[in-house]
Order: C-alpha cells, then sequence, then structure tokens
C-alpha cells in the first residue's frame, strides 16, 4: 500500500497545500504531507488559495511551506506532483526517487494543473477543482479496492 504520499508544486503555498488537505480528507488513513521544488520556508498558503479552500470548506490554516529534499521524498511511497517540469526537477535531484512520482492530474488526461499564484479568483477555482477531481480520483484507485502495493 502506498501509506505516506508526498503533494508537491512550486513554493508550497498554493497547489500542493490544496492538494494535501484535499487527499487527507479523502485518505484519513494516510499520512499525507507537501513539500516545494522552491518552497518559501515557514510562509503560510497563499492567501488567494486559503480563500478559494475556505469557501469549498477546506481549512490551510496550519501550513507552513516547506522545501523539497531527497530526504523528505525518501520518507514517502508515493510522490504526486503538478507538472511535468517538477517530474524532471526530482529526476536531476534525486534519479532514484522518479519511479514513484506521478502527476497529480494522472488520471486527468493526464493533465498539469497550472500555477494560479498572482492570478484571478477564477483561476484559484479552476485549479482546485482540478485538484478536487484528481484527488477524487486518486483516493478511488489508492483504497482497499484499488491500486495496492
Amino acid at each position: 500500500m502506498f501509506d505516506s504520499i508526498l503533494v508537491v508544486c512550486t513554493g508550497n503555498i498554493c497547489r500542493s497545500p490544496i492538494g494535501e488537505r484535499l487527499l487527507r480528507q479523502l485518505l484519513p488513513g494516510k499520512r499525507i504531507t507537501s513539500a516545494g521544488i522552491y518552497g518559501l520556508e515557514g510562509s503560510p498558503a497563499d492567501v488567494s488559495a486559503q480563500d478559494v479552500a475556505r469557501r469549498h470548506g477546506i481549512s490551510l490554516e496550519g501550513h507552513r511551506a516547506r522545501k523539497l529534499t531527497p530526504q523528505i521524498m525518501r520518507e514517502s511511497d508515493l510522490i504526486l506532483v503538478m507538472e511535468p517540469a517538477h517530474l524532471r526537477f526530482i529526476s536531476d535531484m534525486a534519479p532514484e526517487i522518479r519511479g514513484k512520482s506521478l502527476l497529480f492530474g494522472q488520471w486527468l488526461g493526464p493533465q498539469d494543473i497550472p500555477d494560479p499564484y498572482c492570478k484571478s479568483r477564477e483561476a484559484f477555482d479552476y485549479v482546485f477543482g482540478l485538484l478536487g477531481k484528481a484527488s477524487q480520483e486518486w483516493a478511488h484507485r489508492l483504497s482497499q479496492q484499488g491500486m495496492k502495493r
């Protein structure tokens, strides 16, 4: 089973905190964390990310950004990233980790989850919708009936 899941985006202040909290709701028995390629160490979630999450009943309270490291990746059974550039970054940083790294939007096409940072409320709503759909797909596949390791 994939008991430990790491959600990765660029800064760990928009997409990955939302993805982390959505997956936590859907997979309460799993250890789900997040980090950023260029993690803005110690920063709270972006205000717009907090707003869109709150409007959908999700709290990002207490989130603090952290920078992605090989150690954090080694501690995870599955790493979900937002875009192919993140997969390349992981391959360069720790090639042995690449095999357990997939796109968060894998089951949506696969589809990149675009970065809404510094964009409109509509952009954040769109990204939240993609993360919600992708989270549902991952939860289904990682459930007892779904993907086993």
